[in-house]
């Protein structure tokens, strides 16, 4: 009797019962159904290889690739050796934030800072970056580090679209986006004439080395042979892969979708980066005011037809979406089709590299049944309608 009378005497002493939350269920298993999807996606367009990588809170889940890696029917696999194209862009970026944690730049500061001389007074690098000699237009000492990463320097896509091929600066520098690789790479002079960095040193050992990326490169290694995916265009013709031999900010990272998925994993939860420069990485600087992105010089849109849901972050783009806030960076070319898209909420992303361009149009319906209804802009981006599941 007295130990049961003990035995209440604690229960009663003890309050109230709290209930504990159940635990967060897991997501959807979605990796035995990507197999399914990725065959019906190359059986619909036709695309030979596809490689996809799923992020959830920060941490890879799962990587996976299907198809072929060449003509000679080669498998691609997860450590298969791919052209990043573009999202060298983001990884740039984050390399750039980086040397701002450290104070050894400043993103709002005019680049005439670190230079020693006048930019249009360095001649001769029309091959290695642009032809800055042929700049004579002088709103170029307003431009800044945070207006090249995020597009809105003034320059079209590359110099060699306007005529001549010179370097023209298009409108004030930071009144509008306008995609720009020539900004990235202007960026990318900054920080090796100016500083005296090595880019392609720096991005090893700030990114590659940091995550463990053992198959990427901003410039070609003769390993890659033993694994390397060619590329098919969009009338389903090979390609080999275009063994790059120069860094250049703006494309030139081969990669795997093995060691990609761990940067973006990395990238997501914050590694490597201040609080603060992971915020603004991905936080909307610059409203998008164009139908597309690719027509880079584009007349902006009437006000009210403007896309409220569109900013320019750093190296990215920023969207909100169902989901709520998310970011995402293309890569193309006649071959290449790549998109790396994360939710924010949960940390949650999805890569997918594709050695086969006509893979594209079938992003959005992957992403829709892999990751969500994101909202991420491929209508924006590529020039056609999602069809997200």
């Amino acid at each position: 009797m007295r130990l049961a009378v003990l035995a209440i005497a604690a229960v009663l002493l003890a309050g109230p019962a709290v209930a504990v939350p159940p635990e967060e269920p897991p997501p959807p298993p979605w990796e035995p159904f990507a197999p399914n999807q990725a065959k019906r996606v190359m059986d619909q367009t036709g695309a030979r290889g596809l490689a996809m990588a799923r992020i959830h809170k920060g941490k890879v889940q799962w990587v996976r690739a299907f198809g072929e890696r060449n003509a000679k029917g080669e498998p691609l696999t997860p450590q298969t050796v791919m052209y990043g194209a573009s999202l060298t862009k983001a990884v740039f970026a984050y390399t750039v934030l980086q040397l701002v944690d450290e104070g050894k730049l400043d993103l709002d500061a005019p680049i005439s800072r670190y230079l020693t001389r006048p930019l249009p007074e360095y001649a001769g690098f029309g091959d290695a970056y642009a032809p800055y000699e042929t700049l004579k237009d002088e709103r170029w000492r307003s431009i800044t580090p945070r207006m090249l990463l995020t597009h809105s320097a003034g320059f079209s896509n590359f110099y060699w679209d306007n005529p001549g091929e010179q370097l023209v600066i298009h409108f004030d520098p930071g009144r509008r986006y306008a995609y720009s690789g020539d900004g990235l790479i202007l960026l990318q002079f900054v920080l090796e004439k100016g500083l005296g960095l090595d880019l392609g040193a720096e991005m090893q050992r700030r990114v590659f080395d940091r995550f463990g990326m053992k198959n990427t490169s901003m410039k070609w290694r003769p390993d890659f042979a033993a694994n390397l995916a060619d590329g098919w265009d969009e009338n389903g013709r090979p390609e080999p892969h275009d063994e790059r031999s120069r860094v250049r900010a703006a494309g030139s990272m081969d990669t795997t979708i093995e060691d990609f998925a761990l940067f973006a994993a990395g990238m997501v939860r914050g590694e490597g980066l201040s609080p603060a420069s992971r915020r603004e990485m991905t936080r909307g600087i610059l409203p998008i005011t164009t139908a597309s992105q690719f027509l880079t010089l584009q007349p902006e849109l009437p006000p009210a037809e403007r896309r409220k849901d569109l900013a320019a972050g750093l190296g990215v783009v920023v969207f909100d979406g169902p989901m709520g806030p998310g970011f995402f960076k293309g890569g193309h070319n006649e071959v290449t089709a790549n998109t790396w898209v994360c939710v924010e909420r949960e940390q949650d992303c999805l890569v997918i590299l594709a050695n086969d361009v006509r893979a594209e149009k079938a992003f959005p319906e992957l992403v829709g049944y892999l990751l969500g209804k994101t909202g991420a802009p491929y209508d924006w981006e590529y020039g056609f309608r999602p069809n997200a599941k």
